[in-house]
C-alpha cells in the first residue's frame, strides 16, 4: 500500500516541503534510504545523510534548515523521532492485520466470557471463568489460567503463559514466552536442612498500558498481589519476585532481577543486569545504571551505579582511581620504604 507525503503529513500534523504527491510504501533508516521509502532525521550525528539519502520522504524537526541540496521531500514536524515512532506503530499493525476469530484446534471453556473481535490462535487454552475484554488477541500456544481477567485491546503473543487469578488491564502487550503469575520463590528451612514449600496464594495485577518483554517472568504474591502499575515497560528476560510493586511509568532493561517484596517508585529507569535485593523501598525518579547491585533503600531522584551501588557522580570519580589501584599501591609501597629508610637514617 502506498501513501503520499500529503497523506502522511496529515496524519502527523506536519508540513510538506517538496513534492506533496511523492509516494512511499516502506520504512528505512536514513543512511539506508531507497526510492519508495520514508525515513527520519532526529539525531544530529546523522545530519550528513540528509544530503545523500535516497529516501523519497524524510521526516525532520521543524527547526531543521537545509544547508545544501536535497533529493528527498521533507515532512516537518514538532518531534521527528516521536512522529516516526507513530509510523512504526501503524506499519506494525498493518503487518499483523486485524486478526479475529477462534482457530482450531484450540480450547475455550464454556464458562469463559469474551468481548467482540477476539482472536484466539491455534493450540491456545482458555480455562474456566476467564473474562476477556474487547479486541483481545491471543496468539498460538498460549495458556490462560482459571479466573484470569484481561481488559480491552490486549495482545498476548505466542507461547505466553498467564496463570490463575491474574488481572491484566487495558492496552497491554505480553510478548512470547512470558510467564505471569507462576509461584513465587518461597521455602521455609527445616532443622534437617530440607525445605518446605510455602503456598503462594496471591496473584499478579497488571494495570493499563504495560508492556512485558519476551521470556520475562512475574511471580504471584505469597498473599495479596504482585503489582505492575500503569505505563510500566519491561524488557526481555526480567525476573520480578513475589509481592514486588513497580510504580507507574518505570522502565526496566533486560536481565534485571528484583527479589520479593521490594517496592519501586514511579518514573524510574533501571538498566540491564541490575540486581535488587528483597524488602527494599526505592523512591520515585530513580536512575540505576546497568550491572548495579542494590542492597539498600533508595531515596527519590537518586542516580546510582556500582555493586553495591553508591552515588553515580561519586562512582565516576572513584572509577578513575579503581583502574589505577595497582599503580597507586606500588607508589604507596615506595613512599613507605622511603619513610622507613629516612627514619633509619635519622636514628643512625
Amino acid at each position: 500500500m502506498k501513501f503520499t507525503a500529503e497523506q502522511i503529513a496529515g496524519v502527523l500534523d506536519g508540513e510538506v516541503v517538496g513534492n506533496p504527491k511523492a509516494e512511499v510504501y516502506k520504512l528505512s533508516k536514513i543512511e539506508e534510504g531507497s526510492e519508495g521509502s520514508i525515513s527520519f532525521l532526529a539525531n544530529p550525528k546523522y545530519l550528513s545523510y540528509i544530503y545523500s539519502t535516497q529516501a523519497t520522504i524524510t521526516i525532520v524537526n521543524n527547526t531543521f534548515i537545509p544547508e545544501g541540496e536535497l533529493n528527498t521531500t521533507l515532512i516537518k514536524v514538532e518531534d521527528a523521532y516521536l512522529s516516526f515512532t507513530k509510523l512504526l506503530e501503524f506499519y506494525d499493525q498493518a503487518k499483523k492485520g486485524n486478526k479475529s476469530g477462534i482457530e482450531n484446534p484450540s480450547f475455550i471453556s464454556e464458562s469463559a466470557k469474551y468481548g467482540i473481535n477476539l482472536y484466539l490462535g491455534s493450540f491456545s487454552f482458555i480455562s474456566e471463568n476467564v473474562v476477556l475484554g474487547e479486541n483481545v488477541k491471543i496468539y498460538p500456544n498460549c495458556f490462560i489460567g482459571e479466573n484470569v481477567v484481561i481488559g480491552n485491546n490486549v495482545t498476548i503473543f505466542a507461547g505466553a503463559k498467564i496463570h490463575s487469578e491474574t488481572v491484566i488491564g487495558n492496552n497491554c502487550a505480553i510478548y512470547s514466552g512470558a510467564v505471569i503469575g507462576a509461584d513465587g520463590f518461597g521455602f521455609a528451612p527445616n532443622p534437617d536442612g530440607t525445605f518446605t514449600k510455602i503456598p503462594q496464594i496471591g496473584n499478579v495485577v497488571i494495570e493499563d498500558n504495560v508492556d512485558i518483554g519476551a521470556n520475562t517472568t512475574i511471580d504471584k504474591a505469597t498473599m495479596g498481589s504482585t503489582i505492575i502499575r500503569k505505563g510500566v515497560k519491561l524488557d526481555n528476560l526480567i525476573q520480578i519476585g513475589h509481592n514486588v510493586e513497580i510504580g507507574e511509568n518505570t522502565v526496566i532493561a533486560a536481565q534485571t532481577g528484583i527479589a520479593g517484596s521490594t517496592k519501586i517508585g514511579k518514573n524510574g529507569m533501571i538498566g540491564g543486569q541490575v540486581g535488587i535485593v528483597g524488602h527494599l523501598t526505592i523512591g520515585n525518579n530513580v536512575r540505576i545504571q546497568a550491572q548495579s547491585g542494590v542492597a539498600r533503600n533508595v531515596k527519590d531522584d537518586e542516580v546510582l551505579q556500582g555493586s553495591p551501588t553508591f552515588g553515580y557522580n561519586d562512582f565516576s570519580k572513584s572509577y578513575v582511581h579503581f583502574k589505577n589501584l595497582p599503580k597507586i599501591v606500588n607508589e604507596l609501597e615506595e613512599l613507605k620504604k622511603q619513610i622507613v629508610n629516612q627514619k633509619n637514617g635519622n636514628n643512625g
